[in-house]
């Protein structure tokens, strides 16, 4: 299963990508964590304990499967060696960090996107494991055919118009490049009726709810790896993808 998951900056995306992670491993299923923010984070918060450095920074690798990047450049470079290569893995998660893939004309590097965009679909479509991709709040890594072989966009919503009417954009742009299941995870509820302002506002299914947490916002994500509610809520979330049903959600 493939399962992207993006949103609005700081909404909890790189949080909401850690829970499933750990609790995908807890069910014995094998799982690759993919960092493809520009501001990487899951590192830390699945507790690796070194900084890592993205793949796009790697400039000897960059010229090794691209050629000169000053030059003429593969369209095609070799990439299905890299999972086992460059990635990381602790307490059962295999992590890897691409780095962001820019937008034209905002600073693109050119060959390194071409190399980051031949990975994310190789990973997308010839992988077999739970692969869970961390992005930022827009879709740019995502070709059509990239998109077409993920299994569910994951947009996290916290109760903030600026949150929901991102979340709209996000949700027009998964439907035109053919992103077959897309769903809303409503995160930093406090009280009920800020569950039901998401879910009014938006037409997307919202498939789980993550209270809001002040142990979570002093001691950091990493704090949240015992707790019993937010490992049954993730539990929910990955079960409401492989079999979407309405059902009532308590904040």
């Amino acid at each position: 299963m493939k399962i992207a998951i993006s949103g609005k900056g700081g909404v909890g995306k790189t949080t909401l990508c850690a829970l499933l992670a750990r609790e995908a491993v807890s069910q014995g299923k094998r799982v690759l964590a993919v960092d493809a923010d520009p501001n990487p984070t899951l590192a830390m918060i699945l507790g690796f304990p070194e900084e890592i450095t993205p793949l796009v920074e790697l400039k000897e690798l960059m010229e090794e499967r691209m050629g000169s990047l000053e030059g003429f450049l593969r369209l095609n470079p070799k990439v299905d060696d890299i999972p086992e290569r460059f990635s990381v893995e602790r307490d059962g998660i295999k992590l890897l960090v691409m780095g962001p893939i820019r937008q034209g004309g905002g600073g693109c590097a050119c060959p390194q996107n071409t190399f980051l965009k031949s990975l994310l679909q190789y990973l997308v479509l010839e992988r077999d494991e739970l692969i869970l991709l961390d992005f930022e709040a827009g879709l740019e890594p995502l070709g059509r055919a990239t998109a077409q072989g993920v299994d569910a966009l994951l947009i996290v919503v916290e109760p903030d118009s600026a949150s929901v009417v991102t979340a709209r954009r996000i949700y027009t742009l998964a439907q035109q490049i053919g992103v077959r299941k897309i769903f809303a995870v409503a995160n930093k509820i406090r009280e009920p009726g800020e569950l039901r302002t998401i879910q009014e506002s938006l037409e997307i299914e919202v498939i789980g709810a993550l209270p809001y947490s002040e142990r979570l916002r002093v001691a950091g994500p990493s704090s949240l790896s015992s707790d019993a509610e937010f490992r049954h809520r993730a539990q929910a979330i990955l079960a409401s993808i492989v079999h979407p049903h309405p059902q009532p959600l308590s904040p």
